[in-house]
């Protein structure tokens, strides 16, 4: 109970802290640009509980799923490919490095033009910038995989698939989830960003819609919910994590503890 209640405080102090220090420095403000902790917290519930959750928010963490776990599986496969093979390793690399340095945004008109203004355009542009990090760190993973085991597997005739899901997996996995908790906030970016464009409905065009028509509280709030957003995200990702690698933590745990 006493380590829970630790954790609590350490997780909670610092939010605190921030929002005391907030509520601190706008006592006697009256700019409008510049949102206090209560009102925004009432003007939130106002604005985003409500038909807007459905009609905007919905569809927003729709396409984000859709496109992140493309971008993830994508990433996983196309990664595994690249990682076992040397030759193909070096052919890819001047490709991937190209459309790695290139910004996923710009892409969005040219998109737009090809694949039209639909949700199929929205999840492309979040594909396109979060599979990086999954692929690259999953080939990063593979080449590391430990040669003493490898020669293992194949001293035991473990080969193809089985080697991939009982060996290269496994010891690739630390990595690759890595990397997909580097492409999670890459694709909440890209969410916003695809929907400032050639859309009617989203977060993040009913926070360009607010800016536009000088909505102030409305837009904090919708930068509120997008931070929220995130939170969940990443706390929902912890404890993926953590399930899926019960066996490394614990290996840790051990290591910390000799």
């Amino acid at each position: 109970m006493r380590r829970t209640l630790l954790s609590l405080a350490y997780a909670l102090g610092l939010p605190i802290i921030l929002i005391l220090i907030w509520w601190l420095a706008t006592l006697g403000t009256t700019s409008i640009f510049v949102p206090k902790p209560v009102p925004l917290i009432t003007e939130f519930f106002e604005t985003w509980i409500g038909d807007r959750f459905v009609s905007d928010v919905l569809p927003s963490l729709g396409r984000f799923a859709a496109g992140t776990a493309l971008a993830i599986v994508l990433g996983v496969l196309i990664g595994l490919l690249v990682g076992l093979s040397s030759g193909l390793r070096a052919f890819t690399e001047p490709v991937f490095e190209f459309f790695r340095a290139t910004p996923p945004p710009v892409l969005i008109p040219i998109l737009g033009l090809l694949a039209g203004v639909g949700d199929e355009m929205k999840i492309a542009v979040i594909v396109i910038g979060a599979i990086w990090p999954v692929l690259l760190n999953t080939v990063e993973g593979v080449r590391a995989a430990d040669s003493v085991q490898t020669e293992t597997s194949r001293s035991y005739g473990i080969h193809g698939l089985s080697r991939v899901r009982y060996q290269i997996l496994p010891s690739a996995a630390p990595q690759i989830l890595a990397g997909v908790r580097q492409s999670l906030p890459v694709g909440i970016i890209l969410m916003v960003i695809s929907e400032m464009f050639f859309s009617s409905s989203g977060l993040g065009f009913s926070i360009i819609q607010f800016q536009r028509s000088f909505a102030v509280p409305q837009m904090w709030a919708g930068i509120l919910l997008l931070g929220l957003i995130g939170f969940a995200v990443s706390l929902l990702f912890k404890l993926v994590e953590r399930r899926v690698l019960r066996w490394y933590h614990g290996l840790k745990d051990l290591q910390n503890a000799s």
